[in-house]
């Protein structure tokens, strides 16, 4: 224990040096570091893409070749490909782009990232469903349908958090599980949260820019309510014939929990917290700010991280233990998801600026796809390419690089519907395609390991989604976005 300390006080030390460096280098600088970094996305090529790439195939791959190896190590592998771009991102840009890149990205990114993952993580955990809750194919199928109803409310990670633990308890005694957290992860952890900008990153970023807070219910309620039921009811049928195969199987003890009910229940009113911090901090506009590095930290986002650290110290506070450790409750799965997506930011920035250059970047010719030959938005299109993309790249700036294509004004995008609709739902849609596309999908299976669940690997998720859900794209591509 003392020695774990003497490490964390030594890294504390050294962030502290390095965040106070950053601020004393950037009061020295002259160059406008930002407008030199918009305009290196039009001077990339794609080779710089190639460390971001590797980080794709070793989380794919290494757990499959080499699984202790990755097990022990993934948060060197994850640093090594982030250094992979940044030195030579540095050697050949210079050390105040290179630092401008990673302080742009932390502050304005990945630090509010990973802060509400872990307060959704650690509030969740403290919430408890005893009693008989039986797995089968009627009670999974009704988690299945709360989830992806509150998901537009409370977020995908949150519903996702809420619910994984008492479904996983529903299940344990049933032979076939996958297929159950594979559905979860698509309908709870995405599709659910495409109603409102609660709901997912990108939508939120849309009402920053001014789309109103109810337009995505109002035009994504039909797809979503199609696309949600359909898969629904085949989940239905694929666990009612896999239950039956089982030979509906009843857990050991029966019904010796008792009734059903909820302890912890108070974590529910810091859940209530962390929405409202959140959407506070899209609506507070206080205009102040702190510069570090020529990147504006807003004062919103300042106080929405601390808020949300000051409820999940809350909860871990005030929750027992011993509801933890029913809830089997640990600190790795949030680990994992942490430093693997430290890597993935960061060795994903130069594919971010590169679409961000639009026509002028080496991407280009995606960015042409989206128009027809007469010059209008090919709606089709900004559905699949905004999917597919959002499937790898983080969904969020995804999400704003199609939108700015379209021509970023939001009172024109909201009257011609198409375009939006097709952004929107690309970007939440397809990022249940891999375990990558969406925050919680990669908690949710790291969760699920946890608990004794083998669940596929990346590629082995990805046949899933092949199977299940592209063909559904399709279907919502000629019903909606033709």
């Amino acid at each position: 224990m003392r020695k774990k300390a003497g490490w964390l006080s030594l890294l504390a030390l050294l962030a502290i040096g390095a965040f106070v460096g950053m601020f004393l280098f950037s009061e020295s600088l002259t160059v406008n570091l930002h407008e030199q970094s918009e305009a290196l996305g039009k001077q990339l090529g794609v080779v710089w893409v190639i460390p971001f790439v590797c980080m794709l195939l070793s989380i794919a791959l290494l757990p499959l070749v080499t699984p202790n190896f990755w097990h022990h190590h993934y948060g060197k592998i994850s640093a090594f490909w982030a250094l992979a771009f940044l030195v030579p991102f540095a050697i050949f840009h210079g050390m105040g782009a290179a630092i401008y890149a990673v302080a742009h990205t932390l502050f304005l990114e990945y630090i509010s990232f990973i802060v509400l993952l872990l307060a959704l993580f650690t509030i969740s955990g403290g919430v408890c469903l005893r009693g008989s809750l039986v797995g089968k194919p009627q009670v999974n199928t009704l988690i299945l349908v709360i989830g992806t109803l509150i998901a537009s409310w409370m977020g995908t990670t949150g519903a996702a958090m809420l619910l994984i633990r008492p479904l996983m308890r529903a299940i344990a005694h049933r032979k076939y599980k996958v297929h159950t957290i594979v559905f979860f992860i698509f309908l709870v952890a995405n599709i659910g949260g495409s109603l409102t900008p609660l709901g997912d990153p990108p939508l939120f970023l849309g009402f920053l820019k001014g789309v109103s807070f109810f337009w995505t219910f109002t035009h994504l309620a039909l797809p979503v309510a199609v696309l949600a039921g359909i898969l629904l009811a085949l989940y239905f049928a694929v666990d009612s014939y896999l239950y039956a195969k089982e030979g509906k199987p009843v857990p050991e003890g029966g019904d010796k929990e008792g009734k059903l009910r909820l302890e912890g229940g108070y974590n529910l009113l810091l859940l209530a917290g962390v929405v409202a911090s959140v959407l506070v901090s899209g609506l507070w506009k206080p205009d102040a700010h702190f510069t570090v590095f020529q990147v504006d930290i807003e004062l919103q986002n300042i106080a929405r991280d601390v808020m949300l650290l000051v409820l999940a110290g809350i909860s871990l506070k005030i929750t027992p233990v011993s509801i933890r450790r029913y809830n089997e409750f640990g600190w790795e799965p949030i680990l994992e998801v942490g430093k693997l997506f430290a890597g993935i930011f960061l060795s994903m920035i130069p594919a971010i600026a590169i679409l961000k250059a639009g026509s002028e970047g080496a991407l280009s010719g995606i960015i042409a796809m989206v128009k027809t030959a007469e010059g209008a938005d090919n709606h089709t299109m900004y559905f699949w390419l905004t999917g597919a993309l959002s499937g790898f790249l983080d969904n969020a700036p995804t999400y704003l690089v199609f939108f700015n294509t379209a021509g970023g004004v939001p009172e024109v995008l909201m009257q011609e519907v198409g375009t939006l609709m097709a952004i929107s739902a690309g970007a939440v849609f397809m990022g249940a395609n891999t375990y990558i596309g969406n925050a919680p999908n990669f908690m949710v299976r790291s969760i699920a390991e946890s608990g004794g669940i083998k669940m596929p690997s990346f590629f082995g998720y990805m046949l899933w989604s092949l199977a299940i859900l592209i063909p559904l794209f399709v279907l919502m591509t000629f019903l909606f976005f033709h």
